[in-house]
């Protein structure tokens, strides 16, 4: 379902609608539907918190469409930017309380909650959240493809100083896991947060990224602090963040819950989503 008229695979059926927050369009689309997985949102943008209230309006019309339309379950995917930007040695869980920093992780916020308000106690429609970091596959927006464009271009990174761990997920396993989500009993009303496993320094993800597209990863040694200073200097803070902080996740509730196993390589998967995200000779 999309408001573009894009090419899907053959055997997909489109339907396309002209807003998320259309009721009786939604409710006309997801009329046949064992599940729903809501995956649209407004992102990758900048902007106060009001042009991201659309967001949480749509998550209200999904779940309020989904379950007048008798949808068993619907999975809405939300960010780990409501647990917060950093970690400091200890990875976000569950249980964590929700401290969102950008504009479009209070609007994920909001989206939870329209959803568990109109679905908590539903005898209908039952509902799963998710709450991934970067997603890295081919084409990737956001950091993953400025990385790219800037490793492709021969830049020298002055990256090589910072010593922090992030947690990522794959299109592969996050893919796998919506798979599992749609079935598996346990999931039914649940919050999970979900990451590869495989944490991995912003030095080692651009070495990785490097090696899929067959180009030098040119790094150079700058103090992390003296990197924040030129950013906040430039407006920039958030980037640093993503850059030099650390953002840890314990996806062990999803692990233990419904069995799920990443079945692809961080190491792997980065190298696959860069040499797929190379821009064409």
């Amino acid at each position: 379902m999309s408001r573009a008229t894009s090419v899907w695979p053959a055997g997909v059926i489109r339907a396309t609608i002209d807003s998320y927050e259309n009721p009786t369009a939604l409710r006309c689309a997801v009329e046949h539907a064992d599940a729903v997985v809501h995956l649209a949102a407004r992102a990758h943008q900048r902007g106060p918190t009001a042009d991201f209230e659309c967001n949480e309006r749509a998550a209200q019309v999904i779940a309020q469409a989904s379950q007048a339309a008798g949808v068993r379950r619907l999975i809405l995917m939300s960010s780990i930017g409501v647990n917060g930007n950093l970690t400091h040695g200890q990875p976000f869980v569950e249980s964590d309380l929700p401290s969102p920093v950008e504009p479009y992780a209070v609007s994920k916020l909001r989206s939870e909650a329209a959803v568990i308000d109109n679905l908590a106690g539903s005898d209908r429609t039952d509902y799963v959240i998710l709450r991934p970091p970067l997603i890295y596959g081919p084409r990737a927006p956001g950091n993953f493809a400025r990385l790219v464009r800037a490793i492709e271009s021969g830049w020298v990174l002055p990256l090589a100083g910072i010593r922090n761990a992030r947690s990522l997920l794959g299109l592969g396993n996050l893919l796998e896991l919506l798979s599992l989500c749609l079935e598996h009993p346990a999931a039914a009303n649940q919050l999970l947060l979900v990451a590869d496993g495989e944490d991995v320094s912003t030095p080692d993800l651009v070495r990785h990224m490097a090696r899929g597209l067959g180009k030098p990863a040119r790094l150079a040694r700058v103090p992390p602090s003296l990197l924040r200073a030129a950013a906040q200097i430039l407006g920039q803070t958030r980037l640093a963040d993503s850059l030099c902080g650390s953002l840890q996740i314990d996806a062990s509730k999803a692990r233990q819950l419904l069995g799920w196993v990443p079945g692809h390589a961080t190491v792997d998967g980065i190298e696959q989503a860069a040499r797929e995200s190379a821009r064409p000779c």
